[in-house]
């Protein structure tokens, strides 16, 4: 034991020769791969070693003795801290170029397929992207005082942010402000998380308390957004216990200019992230699927209709399917709201058996998808594929991608006709792609 203690902590110098999927810096040692962080292809580091397994060993990088051309100074202070990002340190075009990378890697690896065509990735603004995403909220009784942030590296820890550059900069810059009306409640230490969206008008934040707050607390609250302009919403129990605080009415939406679209959501409903690069992948989906007035279009985990409503202003019919009946309910108002007539929506659990459902028997020419991270073996095991000419597949994992990507090909005749990665997340190391399968 006093052996592997000394190993566990020794420091080496090593050579780095690629990165992996979760940004990490990738050497050998000793014919052993360690992952290191804060280190990049090319370089030489020394490191420090800070976890064993049978197959891999973890560092964390000490000093840089020889650097990548493509390592960059990280703009934010909290870098290395904060586990919010972990690209900070390489070039932008780089970044985006290595998620490349691990698509294709992944496609060949895990679902033995090849792009016919590899797509130019897609990207937008790397800075003041972000949209949604939820706050962890600690009151730290060393400190005596209440951290606002991300969860550290390591995730027992919040990060105490000062500044966040990846969110809208109407919020990133309010962390501290955030973080000391919290402070100043009397139930801090009730509140575990801080959710926050917008759509381009007012920035929602949605506190979560584990208990009752007093009317002191919610008064300071309400201040707050009178002085901040953010809406305030509560949250004291599951996500149907979502109220207004101030003001009592909010319009929260986001629009789709492209398609002269307006799409309205809740406070804690699913919006993809980074406004601008949605608006290109829409684009770029409608063009690999290429919608006829006279298709018949399935639009799977659909969502708010984020991927349907467009759809619909080109396909003659479109079907919108999602598992969470309250974004069904928000997706048919949305297209009430856009005066859309050729769409229609169902509520299905997409993991589950799917014969009884009617939309099902209904034929279809051509199918989008955009499946959460486990992707979407399940449904596409059941479908009726034989008269689909054209499959377009958003993910935001590219293992599981993949792995149906090697079923459509092999099980199914389909070729994969064209895939590339697209920055949803820059300065992370989150790979959203996309894919086109042909008959």
């Amino acid at each position: 034991m006093a052996r592997s203690r000394t190993k566990l902590h020794r420091e080496f110098e090593i050579e780095v020769d690629g990165l992996s999927h979760d940004g990490r810096g990738v050497g050998r040692q000793e014919g052993k791969a360690v992952f290191i962080t804060g280190a990049l292809p090319g370089e030489t580091v020394r490191v420090k070693q800070t976890g064993r397994n049978r197959h891999f060993d973890e560092a964390e990088t000490l000093e840089v003795l020889v650097a990548s051309p493509d390592r960059v100074a990280p703009r934010c202070a909290h870098f290395g801290v904060c586990a919010g990002c972990v690209l900070q340190h390489l070039a932008e075009p780089k970044q985006i170029e290595a998620k490349q990378r691990v698509l294709m890697d992944n496609l060949t690896r895990i679902g033995h397929v090849e792009p016919s065509r590899v797509l130019a990735p897609l990207s937008d603004a790397a800075w003041g992207y972000r949209r949604k995403g939820r706050f962890s909220v600690r009151f730290v009784e060393k400190k005596e005082r209440t951290v606002v942030g991300f969860r550290e590296t390591n995730p027992r820890f919040v990060a105490e942010l000062a500044h966040c550059h990846t969110l809208i900069p109407a919020l990133g810059e309010k962390i501290p402000d955030i973080a000391a009306l919290v402070d100043a409640l009397d139930g801090k230490r009730t509140i575990p998380q801080i959710e926050f969206i917008t759509g381009g008008g007012p920035i929602a934040l949605v506190f979560r308390h584990l208990e009752p707050l007093g009317e002191s607390d919610r008064q300071r609250l309400v201040d707050f957004a009178k002085a901040s302009g953010f809406a305030i919403f509560l949250q004291p129990g599951g996500i149907d216990t979502v109220r207004a605080l101030w003001p009592e009415s909010v319009d929260l939406a986001f629009t789709i200019p492209a398609f002269d679209l307006s799409l309205a959501f809740r406070p804690l409903d699913f919006i993809q992230v980074n406004d601008g690069l949605n608006q290109k992948m829409i684009a770029s989906a409608l063009d690999l699927l290429d919608p006829q007035p006279t298709d018949r279009v399935l639009d799977l985990f659909c969502g708010l209709g984020n991927f349907t409503l467009p759809l619909a202003r080109r396909a003659g019919q479109v079907i919108g399917v999602e598992g969470e009946a309250g974004l069904v309910a928000r997706a048919r108002e949305n297209a009430q709201r856009n005066g859309l007539t050729n769409v229609e929506f169902h509520a299905a659990d997409l993991a589950k058996d799917l014969s009884g459902e009617a939309w099902m028997k209904q034929g279809v020419d051509k199918l989008l998808l955009d499946p959460p991270r486990a992707g979407a073996a399940e449904v596409l095991a059941q479908l009726p594929l034989k008269g689909i000419r054209r499959i377009v597949y958003v993910s935001c994992h590219p293992a599981s991608l993949a792995r149906d990507a090697g079923f459509l090909v092999r099980e199914r005749g389909y070729t994969l006709k064209a895939a590339g990665a697209m920055d949803m997340f820059p300065h992370t190391a989150h790979v959203e792609s996309i894919a086109l399968f042909e008959k």
